[in-house]
């Protein structure tokens, strides 16, 4: 079943192709769907190949089939159709999930499932795994980490003393902090005055990333 969102764009990728025998390019989309971000078209698009409803043709010069109606029934009539030259992600982006939200603060319910994705320049994280979280708390705030901020996370499970890190507590809350070992123990450490550091047991922790990069909007 279809969001509202991709029957729109299902709608207006079919009436383009009928009008103009192309797709409409990224900046057309974002304003026919009142978008700001070209990773909400992404998303869209990768939720409407994910349901079968296009098919996206990488070795055909990124063309794209429709395959189903909004109601589900087939297009018979469907052909690939060229997409113009930026409806494909730019090649200088790279795509990662958006987990949600992690607490800065008192931990929250542990989060996996992806809510959305952004795009970022190569260069910003890197090779390797990441996944992005939205900061909701305030006890990272001298380490310049704020309420609202997305923070982008290198998948991993192990980390320096000294980190700051995506912690597992007892296998059911996350939250991000500054680790610090002692002993066979593992302090998470805040960076605000008002919070205290909480000690663990190692088996009641697991570290799922470490702080790679940090995005703010204004």
């Amino acid at each position: 079943m279809l969001t509202q969102q991709q029957k729109h764009m299902l709608t207006v990728l079919i009436d383009h192709f009928n009008d103009h025998d192309v797709p409409p390019s990224f900046e057309e989309l974002c304003a026919i769907m009142e978008l700001k971000s070209k990773s909400g078209i992404h998303r869209l698009l990768s939720g409407l190949e994910e349901r079968g409803y296009i098919r996206r043709l990488p070795n055909r010069a990124r063309a794209i089939e429709v395959l189903k109606y909004p109601d589900g029934s087939p297009k018979l009539d469907h052909a690939p159709a060229p997409i113009s030259q930026d409806i494909a992600p730019p090649q200088d982006t790279v795509t990662i999930p958006m987990l949600g939200k992690i607490a800065a603060g008192t931990p929250i319910a542990a989060i996996s499932n992806p809510s959305d994705h952004i795009d970022l320049p190569p260069n910003m994280i890197g090779t390797g795994e990441f996944y992005a979280l939205e900061i909701e708390g305030d006890s990272m705030i001298d380490a310049g980490i704020f309420d609202g901020d997305t923070v982008i996370i290198a998948r991993q499970n192990t980390a320096q003393t000294g980190d700051i890190v995506v912690a597992l507590i007892d296998d059911e809350e996350a939250t991000l902090k500054r680790l610090r070992k002692k002993g066979e123990s593992i302090a998470l450490e805040p960076a605000n005055a008002v919070y205290e550091t909480r000690i663990f047991g190692p088996d009641r922790v697991q570290i799922q990333g470490r702080l790679a990069g940090l995005i703010r909007q204004y």
